[in-house]
């Protein structure tokens, strides 16, 4: 029997087992004990038991790492308590790691050819790019920064050499740290993202990568850092595409963030092909049977600087995350289920509730703007044909009326004035600017994942720090003053029918966010679902590490109603995946990730062809600037493990990454 389903026999005796049989054979159909009729002597029969169902799993959580070889690597000692249908519990069983590939190693494309995990390819998904910093160690560029992940199955596959069940999973690189010569990468790449066929096996559940599928980009311009990821409802793998570059910078000064004419470059041979308005978009892939794939991008859902985005259950609304300073929460409704290629597009309104400078995250209530309603096609037609300054007009002071300020990511505030009849356009491509100009709150510092608990009706997202905008009246709306919190929060977010915008126009949705608060942890974690800034420790940890810091993926599971919470912090030496009990409020650390690494690719899957899972990778091993006594040998293993090592700076990074997932949680029901 597999995932801990047993049978009421399973701690009796033998001798009272036996009697209890008597002596009809027993076979398992599906997930229970059925006895069959003896043969011969009469109509009498005896049934054995049902087998018992897992109702419940109770994660025991682990301490931090001490030991170098456990902060160096992928670790895990915690373990989960599995309750059953009948009451008992098997107890204190062990969660543990298992990767399947490491990025830098040579894998079988569908074709039969070699190819490099997580390695970089021109858009044509064929043309390998080559680091040549160090002309001795020329090489293709891999990448060190796994994240957004899907884990999915087909209900007719046709890769061949399967011995167990086919299942596929989809993952993006978000960016390659730096190069040989440890010059920053960051951004200058056109990021890969593949499908991965895995072999997984009927007994065990154990996942093993068999063929491996760069994808083609070529149809969406390149991709443009591609953050956290999202499985839709109807099987399909929501990519994104962060920190979009800013077209007024980029028409005006030659660049955005200073990597943008690099990306042109390195995807288009000019460092003028590309044009800004093609990023910050929605990108979807869809798996084929063969385990090749195909993605296009949606260009109607606002261009901001998406960590993600989570469809509700109506298959239509879709919240969505602002990694960004100065960010707002967007809602898209799209037109039709299951097409995200036209619909409405919203931003938030808060109003905060809680007293000002909350030291508990803060409390408010959400009303929702109307930004625009578009198709996917007429954006990408503007998006080929308009620079910024064919839609607005951005100067230091407000030279009329009509110029609004707009605080963008952090920066001073500017003036923008929306062109006559371009009021579509700066909705869609020019989407941060216009949401404050619309009114929409634009105070939250980083708004990374958001995910989903169905039955409550609740979403969780992310705010990886509260600060700046959010922590002082700094702010255009100052809708937000809660206390100065680095280590950030994550909120419960509360969705309700029957809702209006603020033009009480009806919003076409089920699932519209209506307020928000921090949800509250028990003990042995008391207070908030909130970090705690410290002075630094022995470790250079500048947040409690019996606390979530920097919280970023955030992925629910219902069977288990568990958030799963990753982070990506510099306030932790290890990052930590945690795991947050919605009904009993309990927070458990189950997971660190190699020193200086972050936590990315989460995603859990309650059942796949019987077994659970919770993906799990990490980013950028050995990024982290704090040098404390001892941590030389420490990062000198972390670059053992995941080396060859590139030294930048004070830092030496390791070069690899991994993919893989928790194991030992078994099925619930």
């Amino acid at each position: 029997m597999k995932n801990d389903e047993k049978s009421l026999t399973d701690n009796l005796p033998r001798r009272k087992f036996m009697g209890l049989i008597g002596s009809a054979p027993f076979v398992l159909s599906g997930s229970s004990l059925l006895g069959l009729t003896a043969c011969g002597g009469g109509s009498a029969s005896v049934t054995a038991p049902v087998t018992l169902k897992v109702t419940k799993v109770t994660f025991n959580g682990m301490a931090s790492p001490t030991s170098d070889a456990n902060r160096a690597e992928v670790f895990t000692n915690a373990t989960i308590d599995i309750t059953y249908s009948d009451g008992s519990v098997k107890a204190a069983q062990p969660l543990s790691y298992k990767k399947i590939y490491t990025t830098g190693s040579t894998l079988t494309a569908p074709d039969g050819t070699s190819v490099l995990a997580g390695g970089y390819y021109l858009p044509d998904g064929v043309t390998p790019i080559i680091d040549t910093s160090v002309p001795a160690t020329a090489e293709q560029f891999y990448s060190d920064c796994v994240d957004g992940t899907s884990l999915l199955k087909l209900a007719n596959p046709t890769v061949t050499g399967i011995t167990g069940n086919t299942v596929f999973a989809v993952t993006q690189f978000e960016y390659k740290t730096s190069n040989n010569a440890g010059v920053s990468m960051y951004g200058a790449l056109p990021a890969p993202i593949a499908i991965a066929t895995l072999d997984q096996d009927k007994t065990t559940g154990a996942l093993t990568v068999k063929k491996y599928f760069s994808i083609p980009t070529a149809a969406i311009h390149g991709l443009w850092i591609p953050c956290a990821g999202s499985l839709s409802p109807w099987n399909t793998h929501l990519s994104s595409e962060e920190y979009e570059p800013d077209a007024w910078t980029v028409e005006h000064t030659g660049d955005s963030a200073g990597y943008f004419r690099q990306f042109s470059t390195n995807t288009f041979g000019s460092p003028t092909a590309a044009k800004p308005y093609h990023y910050g978009h929605v990108p979807e892939v869809t798996i084929n049977p063969d385990g090749t794939g195909s993605i296009k991008k949606h260009y109607c859902m606002g261009r901001i600087s998406r960590e993600l985005v989570q469809v509700m259950p109506d298959n239509r609304t879709v919240l969505m995350g602002d990694d960004y300073t100065n960010g707002g929460m967007f809602m898209f409704v799209a037109d039709v289920e299951k097409v995200l290629s036209s619909g409405t597009l919203y931003v938030a309104k808060m109003a905060q509730t809680s007293a000002v400078q909350s030291t508990d995250g803060g409390a408010f209530t959400i009303t929702w703007i109307k930004l625009g309603s578009a198709n996917s096609l007429e954006i990408e037609n503007l998006a080929n044909t308009l620079v910024a300054s064919n839609i607005i007009d951005v100067q230091a002071t407000a030279l009329t009326a009509e110029y609004k300020p707009v605080a963008l990511d952090g920066t001073a505030v500017q003036y923008v004035k929306v062109l006559t009849g371009q009021e579509k356009a700066a909705a869609f491509l020019e989407t941060h600017r216009y949401a404050g100009i619309m009114g929409g709150t634009m105070e939250f510092t980083k708004f990374e994942g958001v995910t989903l608990n169905a039955k409550d009706k609740i979403a969780y997202i992310a705010m990886s720090r509260l600060e700046k905008c959010m922590s002082d009246a700094t702010g255009v709306s100052q809708d937000i003053n809660v206390k100065k919190v680095s280590a950030g929060a994550v909120y419960a977010v509360q969705l309700a029918s029957g809702q209006s915008d603020t033009l009480a126009a009806t919003i076409r949705s089920d699932y519209v966010p209506v307020s928000m608060a921090v949800p509250v942890v028990s003990a042995p974690y008391t207070g908030n679902l909130i970090g705690e800034d410290i002075a630094k420790d022995a470790e250079g940890n500048t947040g409690n590490v019996d606390r979530i810091a920097n919280p970023d993926n955030v992925k629910f599971s219902e069977a288990l109603r568990t958030l799963f919470i990753g982070e990506d912090s510099g306030q932790h030496l290890n990052n930590y995946v945690w795991a947050y009990n919605v009904d009993t409020k309990s927070l458990s650390r189950i997971l660190s990730v190699p020193a200086g690494a972050e936590c990315t690719g989460l995603h859990a899957v309650d059942n796949l062809n019987g077994f659970a899972y919770v993906m799990s990778g990490f980013q950028h091993a050995g990024d982290w600037t704090f040098i404390t006594p001892g941590q030389d040998a420490l990062r000198d293993l972390v670059a053992s493990n995941y080396g060859p090592a590139v030294t930048a700076g004070v830092k030496k990074l390791a070069k690899k990454t991994a993919l893989g997932y928790i194991s030992g949680l078994p099925v619930i029901g």
